[in-house]
């Protein structure tokens, strides 16, 4: 399936229906009173989040989305039918915004959250509604109102428990298809990953979290160098970050500043979530090869997803922190 983040598309409720101008017509009253009946509203258009859907792809092909019109009234003082709702599927993590405005109109979080982000215009009132005392034969009816018409921009980002961060060919590829059933391209060439990958991590007996692989990051990517800005907001959304240097990097504590660097610049409140240093490819690391001190406080977990390495230590270290940002029960804590 072709992954697609950003995509746009335009909705339209449905118009109300007309009012009727009728009059009473029936044996021994032939000249009865206005019985105009109103128009039906017109149709809403809803949006439902969705955790089967895990792409903005079919709005690449599907782009208008229009609701029913209200059907017009009758007589008899009959009311018109109400268009038809229409209801679009997107995937849990979407943000939809006002094209012309830019007005972030919901936040679809939740599977199954559903918002009315059109509204179907009211049905117009027939010529009952306009009999008076001097006015016993009106003419006339209300048209309908017209329905909420917009533009929207849809950008999808991912939600998941742990967001693997780091340069290209770090080996985040590699560690979320030795630990999950995820199954990346991997290869020993930057840019291998150009699509974010989720996977769901089993840990120990029915335990689980899902750990996303973000495309690698440049320096710049902030400033929307290569794929930077695309690729830096599903970062937004995890609870805990994987920072990931090569052991075989040049210079380790640079290289991991850098990310946070451009990690700040990007969103600056991305330095507040919970964090864990990752020195990979452990098997090909320099034979005087000492762990440096990344930051104060944050401790580093030396791993090679080749020979399996250090991913027991990882597992359950991202397992106590999934379990705190969750609100989980540790084994700490039953004990």
């Amino acid at each position: 399936m072709k992954f697609v983040d950003s995509a746009k598309i335009t909705v339209h409720a449905g118009d109300g229906g007309k009012g009727c101008v009728s009059f009473r017509r029936e044996k021994y009253v032939p000249k009865g009173g206005p019985d105009g009946g109103d128009g039906g509203r017109g149709g809403h258009v809803y949006l439902r989040a969705n955790r089967q859907l895990a792409t903005l792809l079919d709005f690449k092909y599907k782009k208008s989305y229009i609701a029913d019109r209200g059907g017009n009234g009758m007589s008899s003082r009959k009311t018109g039918k109400d268009g038809g709702d229409i209801v679009v599927g997107v995937p849990c993590g979407t943000v939809v915004r006002n094209a012309e405005t830019g007005e972030v109109m919901c936040d679809m979080v939740d599977d199954g959250q559903e918002i009315m982000i059109a509204k179907g215009g009211r049905g117009g009132w027939g010529n009952q509604h306009f009999a008076t005392a001097t006015r016993q034969a009106p003419r006339f009816a209300q048209p309908g109102e017209k329905g909420d018409g917009f533009e929207l921009e849809m950008e999808l980002k991912l939600m998941a428990d742990v967001g693997l961060v780091g340069f290209p060919n770090a080996g985040k590829s590699t560690l979320i298809s030795a630990i999950s059933a995820a199954r990346p391209k991997i290869a020993d060439y930057p840019f291998t990953t150009l699509v974010p990958n989720l996977g769901i991590v089993r840990y120990e007996e029915y335990k689980s979290f899902v750990m996303a692989d973000i495309p690698g990051i440049i320096e710049g990517a902030a400033e929307g160098r290569g794929l930077g800005l695309q690729f830096l907001r599903h970062i937004e959304r995890t609870k805990i970050l994987v920072v990931m240097v090569s052991a075989n990097s040049e210079d380790i504590a640079k290289e991991y500043a850098t990310l946070l660097n451009e990690l700040e610049k990007f969103e600056p409140t991305l330095l507040l979530k919970p964090r864990i240093a990752v020195i990979s490819k452990m098997d090909i690391a320099p034979e005087d090869f000492t762990v440096p001190e990344l930051e104060p406080g944050v401790d580093v977990i030396q791993i090679s997803s080749v020979a399996g390495h250090g991913l027991k230590a990882l597992k359950d270290e991202l397992w106590k922190q999934v379990s705190i940002q969750n609100q989980l029960p540790t084994e700490d804590a039953v004990s």
